[in-house]
């Protein structure tokens, strides 16, 4: 009878009440459960393991590949972060990615844009949300390679179904026409359906030169600042005062 059960929670994907459903019985006897309480303790065991196991999967999903905490960051290293940090600490509750908000983070090399970005994706992995980490340009690098195979709808859905999509270093270069065009059906194809998480070195007056043109620019910008919150970071490289420490 037993192995006619683990053959059944088998098919049904059921792991965890397989692996322990011999035990529970013994526990159950043992203790004398009402059946109903062994049923509830194995279900119980399913759904902690299916938790466990998709939280395995969106960090892997993320391609964050280390795991930055927000206890990690010095709030004391510039006022601009002391200015920020109820805010900052809030968008770790992730209630940004169920309201669709995105957000923008501005200022210069070494401020802390990367690692606060990275920080709220770790935490959303760990809420199983569906993530995903990337550079700008190799967002684009891929969707370019995709659009000259033929797999572009499919690469564009990839950054499209992403819950949270973290888009870091806009900026640093220029995108090109082609890139550009490409990054406003992203951005485009997410407006008020998920939340996408920005960093920049650059203000937005100066995004026209990131996007090859004024006109798709503004219309990045747009969407967006339209239903998001902006923070500026400012101070010396944090890297540069470790390395001098």
């Amino acid at each position: 009878m037993i192995e006619r059960v683990k053959s059944k929670a088998i098919e049904l994907k059921l792991r965890a009440f397989n692996e322990d459903l011999e035990q529970t019985l013994e526990t159950a006897s043992r203790k004398n459960w009402p059946l109903i309480d062994a049923i509830e303790h194995l279900l119980d065991l399913e759904l902690e393991y299916k938790k466990k196991r998709r939280i395995e999967r969106c960090f892997k999903q993320s391609h964050l590949f280390e795991k930055p905490t927000i206890d990690q960051f010095d709030f004391d290293h510039h006022s601009s972060r002391k200015k920020h940090k109820n805010k900052i600490l809030d968008l770790l509750t992730l209630e940004f990615i169920e309201q669709h908000k995105d957000i923008i983070l501005i200022g210069n090399p070494g401020v802390g844009k990367s690692f606060l970005a990275k920080s709220i994706a770790y935490a959303a992995t760990q809420a199983g949300v569906k993530t995903l980490f990337t550079s700008a340009m190799d967002m684009i690098n891929h969707l370019i390679s995709a659009e000259a195979d033929h797999s572009l709808l499919k690469k564009l859905h990839h950054y499209e179904s992403q819950k949270l999509l973290v888009v870091d270093e806009i900026g640093y270069l220029s995108l090109g026409e082609a890139g550009s065009n490409l990054f406003f059906q992203v951005i485009s194809q997410r407006h008020e359906r998920k939340s996408t998480i920005i960093t920049t070195n650059r203000p937005f007056a100066d995004w026209g030169q990131i996007f090859n043109s004024t006109s798709v620019a503004t219309a990045i910008a747009d969407r967006l600042v339209y239903h998001s919150e902006i923070f500026i970071l400012e101070g010396e490289s944090y890297r540069k005062k470790n390395k001098k420490s």
